[in-house]
């Protein structure tokens, strides 16, 4: 079981992000070293308030078997455990990771939801911070991107938290280990058909690329990401209103990221959701827009001029 070091330097982590001691906890719990090592520090620190959920995404064989071995750790340490799948959402073709991950946190929150869990916390560490931000560097993403994995987010009514991202993986392993606990074995995280296995390679043989320092680089640019989603908000107030069903934004004097918030914040009002929109194809549209032009992006069509105009694409008249 984890020290009585461990248990405390976990509990101020996970109460830092939840803004004190947590009335229920969920804990995404998969059956790898990292989830089991945070099922074991989070029943530690806060015995009685856990609960646990894995997510069998029917990708592999041995998922449901995983389940039943993360049921079976959680039944001593007396934390409920459901095991959660969506047999109507396959998983197939290239982005079958992408799309695992967005059935995972759609289940996750669910489940929560309707547990009445407030906070869920996954075991996202630094070693995974700091693949995650050469993996967006290499993509060429911005500031919102190189923030990488948040320490807290929202999925809904519940807030998504990451109180192991100041912990190593061989850490947590050592915790799992001294438990006598055998993880799951996940065999994608040896498969250099993945990114992140490549970019695990790469970070672990390479000591100029040292983890912890990355996984600072990324808590200081989500920071930064933070103050311009609050001078997001405030120009958001004073520029943009609504006209019959369209946005109105005054772009005058905008620096180009602010202009472009506003402006993916404008589309999405109009849409009615957030939802998957080709987002990098912004800054391109807002050029030809600016001079008093005309463009659509995701069925949304805005005019520029000295006020821009965002509103439904009109219907096509028939040929």
């Amino acid at each position: 079981m984890p020290s009585a070091e461990q248990t405390d330097r976990f509990r101020r982590d996970l109460e830092k992000l939840a803004g004190g001691p947590p009335e229920r906890l969920g804990l995404a719990v998969s059956g790898g070293p990292d989830s089991l090592a945070l099922l074991l520090l989070a029943h530690a620190a806060f015995p009685g308030e856990v609960e646990a959920a894995t997510v069998d995404h029917g990708l592999r064989a041995g998922n449901a078997t995983e389940a039943a071995m993360v049921r079976g750790f959680c039944a001593p340490l007396g934390v409920p455990h459901e095991t959660l799948a969506d047999p109507d959402a396959p998983i197939d073709g290239a982005s079958a990771q992408a799309q695992a991950r967005r059935l995972r946190y759609r289940l996750l929150a669910g489940w929560a939801e309707r547990r009445g869990i407030a906070l869920l916390a996954t075991a996202h560490h630094a070693d995974d911070q700091a693949e995650t931000v050469l993996m967006r560097l290499a993509r060429g993403a911005g500031l919102s991107g190189l923030s990488a994995i948040r320490p807290r987010r929202n999925e809904g009514p519940v807030a998504l938290l990451r109180p192991l991202l100041g912990w190593r993986r061989e850490e947590l392993a050592a915790i799992v280990a001294g438990a006598g606990l055998t993880a799951a074995d996940d065999p994608s995280n040896r498969s250099d058909a993945y990114d992140r296995t490549r970019f695990r390679t790469l970070l672990a043989g390479c000591e100029l690329l040292p983890a912890p320092r990355l996984a600072a680089a990324a808590a200081h640019l989500g920071e930064a990401e933070d103050a311009l989603e609050w001078a997001a908000e405030r120009e958001w107030q004073a520029r943009a209103r609504a006209d019959r069903g369209a946005v109105l934004l005054d772009p005058h004097g905008l620096p180009a990221e602010l202009l472009r918030r506003l402006s993916a914040r404008a589309i999405e009002t109009v849409r009615g959701e957030r939802g998957d929109w080709r987002r990098d194809k912004l800054a391109a549209i807002l050029a030809e827009i600016a001079p008093g032009g005309r463009a659509t992006l995701a069925g949304i069509q805005v005019t520029g001029g000295a006020v821009w105009r965002f509103e439904r694409e009109p219907p096509r008249r028939p040929v």
